[in-house]
């Protein structure tokens, strides 16, 4: 059984996705009987994201290839996503800086990606893609990155509850 009633089980929460009323929406509809059904649920509430939930969540990543500033769960789990990129590559890691600045200046908002799993060179590429977009659809696909982001992460910080 997963309480998600606790002081502990919201902080998590709030590592998985900066959203107060994502958390509140999930924290709100346990306990569950499972990391599968929490994962679920949490995926639910994602898919209901409003742009101002995007917002407040993305105010907690750092840039896709900086150092995440500060301590606490969430900074722990943004340094081990980008920490599996692999090694800094110096001519992949100045474009995608200069990709991250010029998709903030279009966007108003970091560029926001699911790291794990990819490499420097995927992420680049998703980059450049997604800067061509109108900004209603990449508004809906940093959403979806933000739910991917979330499911993985409610997996990994409750799997020990289970």
């Amino acid at each position: 059984m997963i309480d998600t009633s606790t002081d502990r089980a919201r902080e998590r929460l709030a590592a998985a996705l900066g959203s107060r009323r994502w958390v509140d929406e999930v924290a709100g509809r346990g306990p569950y009987d499972s990391v599968a059904a929490l994962v679920e649920a949490g995926d639910a509430a994602a898919r209901r994201l409003t742009d101002e939930d995007l917002d407040e969540a993305v105010a907690h990543h750092p840039r896709i290839g900086e150092r995440a500033s500060g301590d606490g769960t969430a900074v722990r789990l943004s340094a081990d996503e980008q920490a599996g990129l692999g090694r800094a590559e110096e001519g992949l890691d100045a474009a995608i800086a200069r990709g991250n600045a010029v998709y903030e200046e279009r966007f108003g908002r970091v560029f926001l990606i699911r790291a794990a799993g990819r490499s420097r060179q995927e992420i680049l590429d998703e980059l450049q893609r997604r800067l061509k977009q109108d900004p209603a659809d990449e508004t809906a696909e940093a959403k979806d990155q933000l739910r991917q982001i979330a499911a993985l992460r409610l997996g990994a910080l409750f799997e020990e509850d289970a």
